[in-house]
């Protein structure tokens, strides 16, 4: 496990700081850990988690006419 800056986190995960903050006020990010006054850090294995749940749960949405519950990339670019 590692420790992650927030600039890490937001190439990591594809979010803004701003939204980063607000997800874990909504309690839909993990929280930061204070290493200092002034510096948070991530765990690195909470990231990749939060990472692999949202990868996992992209299966789960179901599109109109989809049987299998998601849709490939041609269905999706042809509007099937």
């Amino acid at each position: 496990m590692r420790l992650l800056r927030i600039h890490e986190v937001t190439n990591l995960t594809g979010l803004s700081r701003s939204s980063i903050y607000k997800q874990i006020k909504l309690e839909n990010f993990p929280g930061g850990v204070k290493i200092t006054n002034r510096s948070t850090a991530w765990s690195s294995d909470e990231i990749d988690e939060w990472i692999s749940q949202r990868i996992n749960s992209r299966s789960l949405i179901e599109f109109p006419g989809s049987e299998q519950g998601h849709m490939g990339k041609e269905e999706a670019r042809n509007g099937e």
